[in-house]
């Protein structure tokens, strides 16, 4: 790869790694899955940089969907739920009960089945349209559309007015 080509792919990872880490933490509920997750989603770009650079981060976050919706796929796989351990949090003050609040709904999100978390993500985390989804998941508008629903109904059943509250799914 051409100098400035590879100067350009280190500069879209300064620019661009944090918010590709948090979709992948949104996605998989643990860091280091989510580091690993973009690490080879990386890998894979810069093999195609010459290719994609136009356009890098519509190309890598394909690739960070597609091997995730890739594992779930995988015959046999486990079907685990990955749940981080939260301190107690004091809930004195609007700040405190905020920060409760948002642990509250993290916990409920990684609680959902991966492919409804990953409908979450894209559509509110990304805000991204249904069709947008469908195309990055490999399945149509109405199966976005029902997962979407169901996982709201599941999250809204575990946080209740909380998801609201705090300016969350539509």
């Amino acid at each position: 790869m051409r100098q400035s080509l590879e100067d350009e792919f280190t500069a879209f990872v300064a620019a661009r790694g944090q918010s590709l880490l948090r979709i992948a933490h949104a996605l998989t509920g643990d860091r280091e899955a989510a580091q690993d997750l973009v690490q080879g989603a990386l890998a894979k770009a810069y093999a195609k940089w010459p290719r994609i650079h136009t356009d890098a981060e519509a190309y890598v976050r394909k690739i960070i969907y597609n091997d995730r919706a890739s594992a779930w796929r995988r015959p046999g796989r486990q079907n685990e739920v990955t749940v981080a351990e939260v301190p107690d949090v004091a809930t004195s003050d609007h700040h405190d009960q905020h920060v409760a609040d948002r642990l509250t709904v993290q916990r409920a999100l990684l609680s959902l089945p991966a492919r409804q978390r990953a409908v979450l993500v894209m559509r509110y985390l990304e805000d991204r349209s249904v069709e947008e989804t469908a195309e990055a998941l490999g399945c149509r508008p109405g199966t976005v559309a029902s997962q979407a629903s169901r996982a709201l109904v599941k999250l809204r059943g575990l946080v209740g007015d909380r998801l609201t509250s705090m300016g969350g799914a539509r």
